[in-house]
């Protein structure tokens, strides 16, 4: 017995399943199966089903360049994030992600591996395709991406730092201030000799204003800051063994050390264990980032945790408000300073 609807794909051969087909596979009108896609909010439970099955069934995908071409302003929001393999920005990209497919947008993802070079081109690429908002992290850029930003007539964010000069909207926190928070933890607990690992990462700038707080720290304290900078090639866990194989052969050697990342102070405690040096009595670790992976060494790493989630969200919930998708009463929210927590374990 034959089906008493023809499946369209099969009717139209290789042609594209269109809007309209949608529509009348799930007894609906062309505008719910339009709001289903870019206004989900707006449509019932019971309609979303029966939509959400047509498109399934038919194979349906949305011509998002038509429709972007339509409405000048495509449903799609570019972000471009230092590093995407990284751990400490999966928080981030998972939550803006989310918060943006409750409202029907679409996250588009480049990395500039921390290059200014490789961020002015994923951004010049992402204004090509007219991106509905676009997101970048931190404030240093290039003096190309500098202009693209300040001539984009879209909703610009920064994510990640906090810099209340600037004109995107800013989501982030003081990388300084971590600097001066993981700095004083140290010294409360009575060491003195504390040394500071720059990432091996050079366009890591973000990591120096965090070095700049442990060294202001320091010096507030009458102690003069002690600096170690990895080879640039070297990848992070073996950066981290470099500095602690290369800052416990120092006479006097460090009796704490503030890494730029998790990533770093993992590599060094593993050193430290091979080398058998006991952490943290003979030098305590701490770290940045609260990486999935530091409450699980031994010793666990005390670290500052990043709110990389909530930047996510809350990112994604500017953008929306700056489109019209979500309502707020006024201008959304420019400046959005959240706080990075000190998580304590044993290596501190």
């Amino acid at each position: 017995m034959s089906s008493s609807k023809e499946n369209p794909r099969k009717r139209r051969g290789a042609g594209r399943v269109t809007l309209n087909q949608v529509a009348s596979h799930a007894g609906v009108s062309a505008i719910s199966v339009s709001r289903f896609f870019n206004q989900p909010e707006q449509v019932s439970g019971e309609l979303r089903e029966r939509i959400q099955a047509a498109v399934t069934e038919l194979g349906y995908v949305p011509n998002l360049v038509a429709g972007g071409l339509a409405s000048a302003r495509g449903r799609i929001v570019g972000m471009v994030i230092p590093n995407i393999s990284g751990p400490i920005f999966a928080a981030t990209i998972q939550g803006f992600s989310d918060t943006l497919a409750r409202h029907g947008y679409q996250l588009l993802l480049a990395s500039s591996y921390f290059s200014e070079e490789q961020e002015e081109s994923a951004v010049r690429a992402f204004l090509g395709w007219s991106p509905a908002a676009l997101v970048v992290t931190s404030h240093f850029h290039s003096a190309g991406t500098e202009k693209m930003l300040a001539d984009a007539d879209i909703p610009v964010v920064e994510i990640w730092d906090y810099c209340p000069e600037r004109t995107p909207l800013q989501v982030g926190f003081l990388h300084y201030e971590v600097g001066v928070t993981a700095t004083r933890h140290l010294l409360e607990q009575g060491y003195r000799r504390i040394a500071f690992v720059q990432n091996s990462a050079a366009g890591d700038f973000s990591a120096l204003e965090r070095r700049d707080g442990y060294a202001a720290t320091l010096r507030e304290a009458g102690l003069e800051p002690w600096v170690f900078v990895p080879t640039a090639d070297a990848k992070p866990f073996e950066a981290g063994k470099q500095a602690m194989d290369a800052l416990m052969k120092r006479s006097p050697r460090p009796d704490a050390i503030v890494f730029a990342n998790d990533n770093l102070a993992a590599g060094a405690l593993l050193a430290g264990q091979r080398a058998g040096l006991k952490i943290p009595e003979e030098c305590a670790v701490i770290g940045f980032g609260d990486y999935p992976f530091a409450e699980m060494l031994l010793p666990s790493l005390t670290t500052v945790r990043p709110p990389a989630r909530e930047i996510g969200e809350i990112a994604a919930l500017r953008v929306l408000q700056s489109l019209g998708a979500v309502e707020t009463d006024g201008e959304p929210q420019r400046l959005n300073l959240l706080q990075c927590q000190l998580v304590v374990r044993e290596s501190a």
